[in-house]
């Protein structure tokens, strides 16, 4: 079945900054989001059908918002764990057995008394996307909002810094932030490396960035996420680092009964909130300091030298659940780079991650990384 044509795409791939603006706006000026009951929600031919849902005002007028939308694999998700279907089979019905999964949905949607939270996009036409089935209790902090608050942490710290791409997904959004004002040498770290992209040589440019990347979800895939992140010059690598990852869950007050719209005082405290933290960690990751002090806790575990990289990458592909592709990917890309050690291995990771085409599965990989090289190191 056809979108509208109105609809705007849901997914882009190393985005630029402004590319990712344009999108989440025109997003934004689609979304519909309602607190419905159960007995409201249908499935007809696998698609989403709202009954006798509100119509959302907005300023650019009325948007019905009942009628149909075309569920994603999250929506699919989150109505498998509502409903207590196993996900794997609510797939299987949707793609072998369309009758099986509308009477599997709609037998356990009759008599349920609960109220959930859907997010879609729409604009009046039918079908829309049916994009997430929350919680009644999930805060939203939606992406645009996040974006906008990042930017003025970003100018009220008062550091230069610009963007290493962008990605937005079904499930999240990535925007990576670099600082090239600090700069750190890492001559050990990066001696015996060279790009697997253009060849050049890690003892030639032996330079780490300080960054951060922000990811949020409007879709219940995660929290809104501060996390910070070096940026290896010779080829973009990236390594997160999680354990100084900061959080804001999306838990909140349950919805009013009407079709979703904060009042601009909560959107006013959401933002200054982003804001205030966005500057916050600015102040305390972009710092030589930081960067020095996380590179040392790196050195021990990155020069380990790696005697069977075959064996040992299948040993840490195993352990961290990569792909079969995945596995054969790091392992051209450790050759390519022509590090023989743990640190070697993370830089594989890394630059790796940079060729999936899916920003989630792209995201997950790097941040594996630090991981991988200590898995290594001890193997």
């Amino acid at each position: 079945m056809a979108l509208a044509p109105s609809i705007p795409p849901m997914t882009s791939r190393h985005a630029t900054l402004e590319d990712l603006v344009s999108l989440l706006q025109a997003q934004h000026t689609q979304k519909i989001d309602l607190p419905v009951e159960a007995s409201q929600m249908r499935a007809v031919n696998t698609q989403l059908e709202l009954r006798n849902t509100p119509p959302i005002i907005s300023a650019a007028g009325v948007t019905p918002s009942a009628g149909t939308y075309r569920p994603t694999g999250v929506f699919d998700q989150g109505l498998a764990d509502k409903l207590g279907i196993p996900p794997a089979y609510l797939r299987k019905m949707r793609e072998e057995k369309p009758r099986l999964y509308d009477a599997n949905v709609n037998g356990w949607l009759e008599d349920d008394p609960r109220r959930f939270l859907v997010r879609c996009l729409g604009d009046g036409s039918s079908p829309g996307v049916a994009r997430a089935l929350l919680s009644d209790s999930y805060k939203i902090i939606d992406n645009l909002d996040v974006l906008t608050a990042t930017l003025s942490g970003i100018r009220e710290a008062g550091v230069e810094t610009v963007f290493d791409g962008c990605d937005l997904t079904e499930r999240r959004m990535y925007v990576r932030v670099v600082c090239e004002q600090v700069a750190v040498a890492a001559p050990e770290l990066l001696r015996n490396y060279r790009s697997p992209f253009t060849g050049a040589s890690g003892a030639d440019n032996p330079v780490v960035f300080a960054g951060f990347v922000i990811t949020n979800s409007e879709t219940g895939c995660g929290a809104f996420t501060i996390t910070p992140r070096l940026v290896v010059q010779v080829c973009r690598n990236g390594m997160t680092i999680n354990a100084d990852a900061e959080r804001r869950v999306h838990l909140g007050a349950r919805l009013e009964d009407s079709a979703v719209r904060w009042s601009e005082e909560t959107q006013r405290r959401n933002l200054e909130l982003i804001t205030s933290r966005t500057r916050d960690v600015v102040t305390s990751f972009l710092d030589g300091d930081y960067v020095r002090a996380k590179l040392d806790q790196m050195a021990g575990a990155a020069r380990t030298e790696i005697r069977h990289p075959d064996r040992t990458i299948q040993v840490v592909a195993k352990q961290l659940n990569f792909t079969p592709e995945q596995q054969q990917m790091i392992l051209n890309h450790f050759i390519k780079g022509a590090d023989p050690t743990a640190g070697g291995l993370m830089h594989a990771v890394t630059s790796a991650a940079q060729t999936l085409p899916d920003g989630d599965d792209a995201h997950e990989l790097e941040r594996q990384a630090l991981k991988a090289m200590q898995l290594a190191a001890g193997a």
